[in-house]
């Protein structure tokens, strides 16, 4: 602890600077000429990068932005200097497993590697999405009851009795507290109850984290987010979260949402950015593990070519330079009832598989809409552990995926995208099982990659 008051520190005595220059003069411009340096390109085509000197030069490239730009202060619009110690420590320091849950239910996440003899662990869950208060707890329960997934997370509730939860205000903190209230008893029902979690999703300030941290909601055997801002920002909102989680005992997530297309242009940028931010977090977050989620500047999602190329990249970067536990996300375009999500869902497993990643989902269309369910979680895991068992090369995952991509692609055409539908119309609410036409969708792509020999 006495060492992260030193950081805080420096959120005050830092280097000032306004946003918009860090934005432009230090973090574009930094990507811009680390990018040349190092000669990072990448083909839309190789999804799955499998050039080893390219991915060491990912990492390399953003080592020293971590170096040369450390973390800005929004709450001080200072700049918080990391030293080459500190970091090379952390990297060092960074758990290479980690107990979530208690009991039967415990799972032990860890670092992966390339084509690691150990298969991947699945959360389930549809993170950040909104969900209705009236069936929040039927939604948890699609994703536990699956007996693939490993551990829960969740949607937000973004309502309580019908009143809209304002970020910083009181009904913040009910409604994370509730959120937490309900996966326990989603967990109970399953016979799960020990299972760990990544929860208070519906925190969107520190509010509702630092109200659920005692043992009988957010238990020190989870784990929660402690976001850092876009790119390689932070503010004492999210400090708290990690203070508050430093003297409570449970454990971090680090969130950088690197945005694909932005202050780094480009796939390769944005994975040094990525890379940078994981390495920085480890610091400033005090994080145990990351969750790797780039999106599309675009599109949100993180099945789009780009992105996928990023994901791939900053996996393997870290299992080959500086093992850490990754989890990546799967945000599809399209939602639930919808064959597309299905494809989606696949070619994002496939790459989060074979890249030395723990795998999340899934936030079905672009996780701003109710309209997801267990299904396609079961399916996130079927496809991964697919990969898995047949000790899938990268040269062969990529082909998988491009011949995918065929199948969805469209789906970042279409206006208004591809939405499918909510909850409640794609499941039964009182047998928690698919519905008919939304089985047969899975049925039917399950079928079709069997007969390819994907399964």
């Amino acid at each position: 602890m006495r060492d992260y008051l030193g950081i805080l520190d420096r959120a005050y005595d830092g280097e000032y600077i306004s946003e918009e220059n860090w934005d432009l003069e230090k973090v574009a411009a930094s990507a811009r000429r680390l990018v040349r340096k190092y000669r990072l390109e990448w083909d839309r085509n190789q999804i799955i990068p499998t050039d080893d000197a390219l991915i060491d030069a990912v990492f390399q490239a953003g080592l020293e932005m971590a170096i040369e730009l450390g973390v800005y202060c929004r709450s001080t619009e200072r700049i918080i200097r990391l030293t080459l110690d500190e970091i090379e420590e952390s990297l060092r320091a960074m758990p290479q497993t980690l107990v979530m849950g208690e009991g039967k239910d415990a799972r032990t996440l860890y670092a992966r590697r390339i084509g690691d003899e150990r298969a991947p662990l699945f959360f389930g869950g549809s993170p950040g999405s909104p969900i209705p208060e009236e069936y929040f707890l039927e939604n948890v329960i699609s994703y536990v009851q699956e007996p693939l997934i490993d551990l829960a997370t969740c949607g937000t509730l973004t309502a309580i009795a019908g009143r809209e939860v304002r970020t910083g205000q009181p009904l913040e903190i009910v409604a994370t507290r509730r959120e937490l209230q309900l996966l326990h008893t989603a967990l109970a029902r399953v016979g799960r109850p020990g299972m760990g979690m990544l929860a208070a999703q519906s925190s969107v300030s520190e509010l509702g984290d630092l109200a659920v941290a005692q043992p009988n909601l957010l238990r020190r055997c989870d784990s929660h987010l402690v976001p850092l801002l876009n790119e390689l920002k932070l503010d004492f909102r999210n400090m708290a979260r990690a203070v508050n989680s430093w003297e409570y005992g449970m454990i971090n997530a680090s969130l950088p949402c690197v945005i694909v297309g932005g202050l780094g242009g480009g796939p390769p940028g944005s994975a040094v950015i990525n890379v940078a931010s994981f390495i920085v977090s480890n610091v400033v977050c005090l994080a145990d593990y990351h969750i790797l989620h780039p999106i599309h500047i675009r599109h949100v999602a993180t099945t789009t070519r780009e992105v996928l190329w990023v994901i791939s990249a900053v996996g393997q970067a870290f299992a080959r330079n500086a093992p850490a536990i990754i989890v990546a996300d799967i945000y599809p375009k399209s939602g639930a009832g919808t064959i597309e999500l299905l494809y989606e869902t696949a070619a994002n497993a496939i790459v989060n598989s074979v890249s030395a990643c723990h795998l999340e989902g899934c936030g079905s269309a672009d996780g701003k809409l109710p309209n997801c369910s267990g299904l396609e979680a079961r399916w996130m895991a079927e496809v991964a552990l697919a990969a898995y068992r047949k000790k899938m090369t990268r040269e062969e995952a990529n082909q998988w995926v491009l011949r995918l991509l065929e199948r969805y692609e469209k789906v970042f055409a279409q206006e208004g995208g591809n939405p499918g539908k909510p909850f409640d119309q794609v499941y039964n609410l009182k047998t928690l099982r698919p519905t008919p036409e939304w089985q047969a969708m899975y049925d039917q792509v399950k079928t079709e990659l069997k007969v390819e020999g994907l399964i």
